[in-house]
């Protein structure tokens, strides 16, 4: 579906220029004045003196907008019935809600006890109510019913009666719950004890007591690594909208806002200690919840774009900020996250929603201050990330005028340039239009990791659909003030004092953070002991979760993940899913090589420890096959889990209680959705030494109980206990990336374990620790010049912990840089001339593939700046594309892990680098298949140089070893 028609003689085009925003906000304009020309005088107004406006006022302003907002996009992109059609269907819901608040909870469930409806016969009471509806009988047929009866009490009283005993059994009772699963009409909200926020019960296992989700927790055995939640659908976000109470005209929005002290007028802690700060974007919540309700979807998704544009990278399973702050503080908070991507979905499932939502990123009628990118100011800021820093900072810098060139560490995987615009040589091209979301849609287990996004990509589970991360990436990949080469790490190619001789104005540091925390304890880095973000991120990003992947990460049970955050969840998780794939993965090409070779010639091939751990995945992979035969057979779901347990499971061990951990003051749900599919939560525990086996390698760790003190923290009781374990995964968490200031004396100077901030004057500053200061500080070195650096996300207190606090401080941060910039005058380097250089010299390309030997190959690539700035005894990071990866059949892509190469030899006049791959073992010489022509990523160079004189380099580098 390509075929864009658009009102008014436009074009596709005109969607995403200047000139062409321009036209459409006139069209608007004139759209607005001929349906409410009063209404079209007070948004003049108010653009004109947008500060002028008070809170109330703006709000009123934007929900009285919403609607010609939706007929305005309705006509322009010729879905008005489309349209039509969604705001029918949520006035068709309205009874729900409004029988939900006026009958089932006010009435129902105060005129009969707990105890009295446990005694109700529902299904008979169902039998006489199905007789009088005259329709099936469900939720909505309720409703509607009962609000129509309840018009005329009097003359209904007996049906009535009969309806409100129904409910009464249908709210209290195991069986009426169970009849209406996940209807919401017959569902209170529960009160809230925040010591008591996850389920679960306490079993004895290998000596110690482990929590596990309770006897009548919901299951999953997860077998793929598909997206696991949803999320709710039309009529559970129209539920919560409702629930909320809609206070912002009386500045009660404490979602908004958050919650302060009286006195103080500082933000309040609740009892775990977590600041009530709000929204770290300060989203329009209330006034979004009211434009839903209204009908008014598109005008709903124009409201929440006004604070938070790139909302498709918030919402369900990323972000609650809001949630902990809603009014209701003593029972369910209103799930926000849930309806803001209901808004979106809603639109984005619209015929060319995606391209609806995009144009609201850059022109948006609602947002009063800048409803309309500015015309190109000539500054280039280079931004170093494109995780939700990153990429939020960039969206705004855009919208200032600015050019935005980003680059990251990670290989990012090209685009198709008819839908990203951009070829694997990073030249513009034209693209086609989305018509159909699904069509740039992948199921999760199938989804190549594309490298955009940084901790969204990596560190975030398939509990949260990552096809988000593709709608991000062509919000702003299309746009031609934006730029993105992936592969270049900072301080090594690409340095703070060439960038700013290459012409750019400004360098953001948008790096998260980097630095792990290693197990300072006996035998700490043993084999089979790793940190949990290394695993999410190869699990992610080398395609070791797919299964026609080669990436060798290797996972054996039993597992212990030290940590109590929510890395540490995330990856006791994976782990469990990941072990399913990688063990049937395993069996599959050993029965290939069997088949081939004979049995005796594969198993000659391994060593005696690599026979012991192939039987063991031998032997799981059978079993797990036998029991998804037997499931296929009783028609239910295969219970992995049960084995897995059998063979060590996954396991949590932390320091404190589990009360007191970051997982469970942050984010609970997740600890539920953990042991709903199988994870066990060790509690009071601090690892002390790795015990190691004939091999050197992990065979379990020894803990030391711990108690809480009085003062909180947890003490050692002189108490050990063993717990066996083959993988050991440390998420002990992490600290900001700063090693470039350790790399490069006089980078930047730094305060304790962050960045130093600095104000804009360059005097030094304290970073506060809220994600909404008082002072926006986010610059860390100012030149003679003027010319500056800044940082963001996780690398600066006062927004590192999550993806929306990253999305707040390039919403925050950006107006520091574009003041900073207005101080001097841009450097000559046109943006277009800039992009063109930095695409010739950073996006390496094959020249040559030599194979030496049977087991020795040489790789040529040009790439000029790697070249140019490598020194003798540096190392470089080789990796294809999986876009460009040989497919050799449906069950294998020769897809690359990074290699690193710590030889080469380098042409710095020709700008070629050179390195020699050696294969070991037998595996795979991936490299050999490499085309010429190809495009690659070199990271580097990196590393201290040696004494070593440039023309003497050394020429030996490993490959891939026996997987």
């Amino acid at each position: 579906m390509t075929d864009l028609k658009l009102a008014h003689g436009l074009k596709f085009e005109d969607l995403y220029t200047d000139d062409g925003l321009a036209r459409i906000d006139a069209l608007f304009a004139e759209h607005l004045t001929s349906a409410d020309k009063d209404l079209a005088g007070r948004l003049a107004a108010a653009r004109a003196a947008p500060d002028d406006l008070e809170e109330k006022g703006e709000s009123d302003l934007l929900l009285a907008l919403a609607p010609h907002v939706d007929s305005f996009s309705g006509a322009l992109f010729g879905i008005s019935g489309e349209l039509g059609e969604l705001s029918r269907r949520i006035a068709g819901l309205a009874p729900l809600y409004a029988c939900k608040r006026l009958f089932v909870q006010r009435r129902a469930a105060k005129a009969h006890k707990p105890e009295d409806a446990q005694g109700f016969d529902g299904p008979a009471l169902e039998a006489e109510l199905s007789g009088l509806f005259g329709a099936e009988f469900d939720q909505l047929a309720f409703a509607s019913q009962v609000m129509a009866w309840n018009e005329d009490e009097e003359a209904n009283s007996e049906n009535l009666d009969k309806a409100s005993r129904y409910a009464a059994w249908a709210l209290y009772s195991k069986e009426g719950r169970a009849r209406h699963g996940d209807d919401i009409l017959f569902k209170a909200p529960g009160k809230v004890d925040l010591n008591d926020l996850v389920p679960f019960k306490t079993i004895e296992e290998k000596g110690l007591p482990m929590l596990e989700i309770a006897e009548d927790g919901c299951r999953y055995f997860r077998d793929t690594f598909n997206l696991t939640d949803h999320g709710t659908d039309l009529v559970g976000a129209l539920d919560e909208a409702h629930y909320c109470v809609i206070c912002h005209d009386r500045a009660r929005d404490y979602c908004n806002r958050g919650m302060t002290d009286k006195k103080s007028g500082e933000f309040t802690n609740n009892l775990l200690g977590v600041p009530l700060n709000g929204c770290p974007l300060e989203e329009k919540i209330s006034e979004m919840h009211q434009a839903k309700i209204d009908g008014h979807s598109i005008g709903s998704l124009a409201i929440i774009c006004v604070d938070n544009p790139l909302v498709a990278a918030t919402g369900h399973r990323i972000c609650n900020d809001c949630m902990k702050s809603c009014i209701y503080q003593k029972q369910d908070p209103v799930d926000i996250p849930q309806v803001e991507t209901r808004v979106l979905k809603d639109v984005l499932t619209l015929p060319w929603g995606f391209e609806i939502y995009s144009l609201l990123t850059r022109w948006n009628p609602l947002n009063i201050r800048r409803p309309l990118p500015l015309a190109e100011s000539g500054y280039k800021v280079l931004i170093v990330g494109s995780g939700p820093a990153g990429f939020a900072l960039a969206h705004f810098l855009i919208n200032e005028g600015h050019t935005a060139i980003a680059i990251d560490g990670l290989k990012i995987e090209p685009l198709d340039p008819d839908l990203g615009g951009v070829t694997q040589t990073g030249e513009r091209v034209a693209f086609k239009p989305v018509g159909d979301i699904n069509d740039i849609y992948e199921p999760l287990d199938d989804r190549v990791q594309a490298g955009f996004g940084g901790v969204a990509e990596y560190g975030i589970t398939v509990r949260w659909d990552k096809n988000f991360l593709m709608v991000v990436r062509l919000l702003l990949e299309r746009r031609e003030r934006f730029s993105l080469l992936g592969g270049v790490r900072f301080g090594s190619a690409v340095t703070k004092e060439n960038a700013f001789a290459m012409g750019f104005d400004h360098v953001a540091l948008c790096m998260g953070a980097g630095k792990p925390t290693f197990l300072d304890i006996p035998n700490g880095l043993a084999r089979g002991i790793r940190q949990a973000s290394d695993f999410l991120m190869a699990l992610q990003l080398t395609g070791a979760a797919q299964k026609d992947s080669v990436a060798n990460l290797q996972i054996r049970l039993p597992a212990v993940t030290i940590g109590g955050g929510l890395t540490a969840i995330d990856t006791a998780t994976e782990v469990l899913a990941y072990y399913v794939r990688q063990v049937e993965k395993f069996l599959f090409r050993y029965r290939i090589l069997v088949a081939e070779s004979g049995a005796e010639a594969v198993r000659a091939a391994f060593s005696e420890e690599e026979l012991e751990i192939a039987d063991e995945f031998i032997g799981h992979a059978q079993a797990l096959q036998a029991e998804r035969e037997a499931a296929q057979k009783e028609g239910r779901e295969a219970r992995f889990i049960d084995l897995m347990n059998q063979w060590g499971g996954s396991i949590v061990a932390y320091r404190r209680k589990m009360t007191g951990s970051p997982s469970y003051r942050l984010n609970h749900e997740e600890i539920t959705k953990a042991f709903e599919q199988g994870i066990r939560f060790a509690e009071l525990l601090a690892p002390v030494e790795i015990e190691v086996d004939d091999y050197q390698a992990v065979k379990a760790i020894r803990m030391e109980r711990q108690e809480i003190g009085e003062d909180g923290r947890p003490q050692p009781v002189g108490e050990f206990v063993t717990l066996p374990a083959r993988s050991v995964l440390v998420a002990a968490g992490t600290q900001p990336n700063t090693v470039l200031a350790r790399e490069h004396p006089g980078f930047t100077e730094l305060d304790g374990k962050y960045f130093q901030a600095r104000d804009e004057n360059g005097e030094k500053v304290k970073a506060e620790w809220s994600t909404k200061p008082k002072a926006v500080n986010v610059l860390t070195w100012i030149n003679d010049d003027g010319r500056a650096m800044s940082f963001f996300g996780d690398l600066h207190p006062s927004y590192a912990g999550n993806v929306v606090k990253a999305l707040a401080s390039g919403k925050q941060g950006y107006s520091v840089i574009d003041r900073v910039l207005a101080r001097r005058e841009a450097t000559p380097v046109k943006p277009k001339d800039l992009i063109a250089k930095l695409n010739d010299e950073l996006r390496p390309q094959v020249t040559k593939v030599l194979r030496l030997t049977h087991n020795v190959t040489q790789v040529t690539m040009r790439a000029p700046l790697a070249a140019k700035t490598y020194q003798a005894g540096q190392f470089y990071r080789l990796q294809n594309f999986w876009a460009n990866s040989a497919q050799m059949d449906e069950t294998t892509r020769l897809a690359m892990e990074g290699m690193a190469m710590t030889g080469a030899l380098v042409d710095k006049e020709k700008g070629e680098v050179s390195v020699i791959v050696l294969e070991l073992g037998g595996s795979t010489n991936l490299v050999a298949h490499l085309q010429v022509g190809e495009r690659v990523v070199l990271m580097g160079p990196t590393g201290a140089p040696s004494a070593t004189p440039a023309n003497e380099t050394v020429l030996f580098e490993t490959g891939y070893g026996p997987s």
